[in-house]
């Protein structure tokens, strides 16, 4: 194996910063008692949350009072789905966008079954606004489900353009930000908007849940709240230092992944049967797919794993390894042979230009071992 590894996927889980690995022992130490009690425990624990809450409301633009912590992504896209779904009572249809990750594409077929319209994408990955606003004005619509910018190829929707389609329809919008929080502005139209921690640089096991003062939503679970028996101190506030960290190396770091992202997009688009997809301008700084035309993605992954890159193939956010990728296949491209690259601060220019030596090396080692089988 080679003495040094490179994290080149980090779409959805980033690596942890001392900085971030700090913050969760000072949460340990300071917020493991109850913050709902009345001890003086209890209260160092609460003001260690509501503090941790504050920063992050503060950097998505959201209203402290009403930023909420779920025990992962996966539970707030439910929760909120559900929630603002009851809420509408004489409304049984959701709309989202065909290349939403899967987590939201499960929790509307399970708040909905049968009553889901998915927005076909362009070629770069853009929901086609014509079918979307047919679709919401329609007046069984309960909801729009439609995200800032996409997991795997990086692509960012045209927000105002959207919001102003669900605003005239009167249709609440729920926008999953969890591959762009971190990375880019956030979106500031919406109804809910979801993010999350792991994409930014901390330990997995929070989601992030936003909501507006104006949005209706009623329980469709047991117990009070968003989350009953509360999260995680710790890891809140482990989550509120990663994005303040991001935060303040945010336009260096923007500038220099982008960078790394074009030396990549040039390379991979200069080798034979690769086609790098997703918009090149309207993106995230930090990510990119390529296909490969009669390649598969898992040996690829594992013959850069050898070569000690990881790097991500198939779906980002599937329920098995390489599971075809549903967000290529919306977009027409090749769902098989793909390779899924997501940067993070930690990568150095000199990893970057490693990778792009090593790269034609591996897939013409693939190529030969696919042809001799």
């Amino acid at each position: 194996m080679p003495a040094t590894r490179v994290f080149l996927d980090a779409g959805g889980r980033a690596p942890v910063t001392r900085r971030t690995a700090d913050a969760l022992l000072a949460g340990v130490a300071d917020g493991w008692a109850d913050p709902t009690r009345l001890t003086n425990e209890s209260r160092r624990a609460r003001a260690v949350l509501d503090g941790a809450r504050e920063a992050i409301a503060d950097a998505i633009g959201a209203d402290a009072a009403h930023l909420h912590f779920l025990p992962s992504a996966h539970v707030a896209a439910e929760r909120v789905t559900a929630g603002v779904f009851r809420a509408r009572r004489g409304r049984e249809r959701i709309v989202v966008s065909a290349i939403e990750r899967q987590a939201i594409l499960d929790a509307a077929d399970h708040t909905a079954p049968d009553a889901v319209d998915r927005i076909p994408v362009d070629d770069a990955g853009h929901v086609n606004l014509d079918e979307l606003e047919a679709r919401v004005s329609h007046p069984a619509t309960a909801l729009a489900l439609i995200q800032h910018a996409n997991q795997e190829i990086g692509t960012v929707q045209h927000m105002d353009e959207v919001a102003a389609i669900t605003r005239r329809a009167e249709v609440p919008l729920i926008v999953d930000a969890s591959a762009s929080i971190g990375h880019l502005d956030p979106p500031t139209e919406w109804d809910a908007l979801l993010a999350d921690p792991a994409d930014w640089g901390a330990p997995a096991g929070l989601g992030v849940l936003a909501t507006r003062p104006r949005t209706r939503w009623l329980a469709a679970w047991p117990g009070e709240g968003w989350a009953p028996g509360g999260v995680s101190i710790p890891l809140a506030l482990a989550s509120a230092v990663a994005l303040q960290e991001r935060r303040e190396a945010y336009e260096t770091n923007r500038a220099r992944l982008t960078a790394l992202t074009d030396r990549i997009r040039a390379g991979l688009a200069g080798l034979e049967g690769v086609t790098v997809v997703g918009d090149a301008d309207a993106r995230v700084p930090h990510l990119l797919t390529a296909a490969f035309l009669y390649l598969d993605g898992e040996p690829v992954v594992t013959r850069l794993d050898r070569e000690g890159f990881a790097v991500g193939s198939g779906s980002a956010c599937g329920t098995a390894a390489f599971e075809p990728s549903h967000v290529l296949a919306a977009m027409g491209a090749l769902t098989h042979g793909n390779l899924r690259i997501g940067l993070h601060p930690g990568v150095a220019d000199e990893d970057v230009a490693r990778f792009i030596a090593t790269l034609p090396r591996v897939l013409e080692d693939v190529r030969r071992t696919m042809t001799a089988d």
